[in-house]
C-alpha cells in the first residue's frame, strides 16, 4: 500500500514536513544527480588536477544543496492544500 501524501497549508506546517525529511527520498536523488554533474562541470579540472581548496569543497557541497532545496520546493508546492479556515473559490 503507498504512503499517503502529506499535505501542508500554513508555512509553518511546511517546515515541519521539511525538518522531518518527507523530501529526502525525492530531492535526495535529484541532489546526488544534479550535484555530481555540476560538480564535474564546475570543479572537475580542479579536483583531477589536485589543486583543490576548502573553497573548492564549499562549491562541490553547495552543487548538492541547490538542486536539493529546488526539488524539496517543488516536492512541497505540489502537496499543499488550502487551509480549513478559508472558502474555496
Amino acid at each position: 500500500m503507498p504512503e499517503p501524501h502529506p499535505t501542508w497549508s500554513t508555512p509553518r506546517e511546511c517546515a515541519r514536513l521539511f525538518a522531518q525529511g518527507v523530501t529526502v527520498r525525492t530531492a535526495g536523488r535529484v541532489a546526488v544527480i544534479v550535484g555530481t554533474i555540476l560538480s564535474a562541470v564546475n570543479q572537475g579540472s580542479t579536483i583531477v588536477d589536485g589543486s583543490t581548496t576548502w573553497a573548492t569543497w564549499v562549491r562541490v557541497g553547495v552543487n548538492y544543496c541547490v538542486p536539493f532545496i529546488v526539488a524539496s520546493i517543488g516536492f512541497l508546492s505540489a502537496c499543499k492544500v488550502a487551509p480549513l479556515d478559508t472558502p474555496h473559490r
